[in-house]
C-alpha cells in the first residue's frame, strides 16, 4: 500500500511519478552497488604488482569499510524493492505511520518516518 494521508500540511501522498521516479532511482541504485562489490571484490586479489608493493593496511581497511557499506546499501535498496512490490512502500516499520514524501524522495529505501529514525539512533 503507498501511502495517500496528508499529516498537517507536510505531503505524505506518492502520485504514480513519484513512485515510477522511486523505482528508478531504487534500480539504478542496486545495479551501482552491485557493481561495485564486484569492483571491490576484484580489486581484493592481489596481483603480482601488488604483492611485490605491499599495500599498506589502511588501504585494506578502506576497501572493507566500502564493501560493509555497499552491502547495506544494498540491502536497504533490496528491502524498499521487495516492499513496492509487496504493497508495503511508504509505511514507517515502527509506527505504521506513513513516510513522508519528501523523505521518501530523498531517502527511497528509508524504513522509517524522520521521526522513528531519530528515536533509532538515539538509540545506537
Amino acid at each position: 500500500m503507498v501511502n495517500h494521508q496528508t499529516i498537517g500540511e507536510r505531503a505524505t501522498q506518492l502520485s504514480p511519478q513519484d513512485l515510477t521516479a522511486l523505482l528508478a532511482d531504487l534500480h539504478e541504485q542496486r545495479l551501482f552497488r552491485r557493481s561495485q562489490l564486484q569492483q571491490l571484490q576484484l580489486d581484493a586479489v592481489p596481483s603480482a604488482r601488488d604483492r611485490r608493493r605491499h599495500r599498506p593496511e589502511s588501504q585494506r581497511a578502506a576497501r572493507v569499510a566500502a564493501a560493509v557499506s555497499a552491502r547495506m546499501i544494498l540491502s536497504d535498496v533490496e528491502a524498499a524493492l521487495r516492499r513496492i512490490s509487496e504493497g508495503r512502500y511508504g509505511t514507517c516499520q515502527l509506527c505504521r505511520r506513513p513516510v513522508d514524501r519528501e523523505r521518501l524522495m530523498i531517502v527511497p529505501q528509508a524504513r522509517y518516518c524522520a521521526r522513528c529514525q531519530q528515536v533509532r539512533r538515539a538509540g545506537q
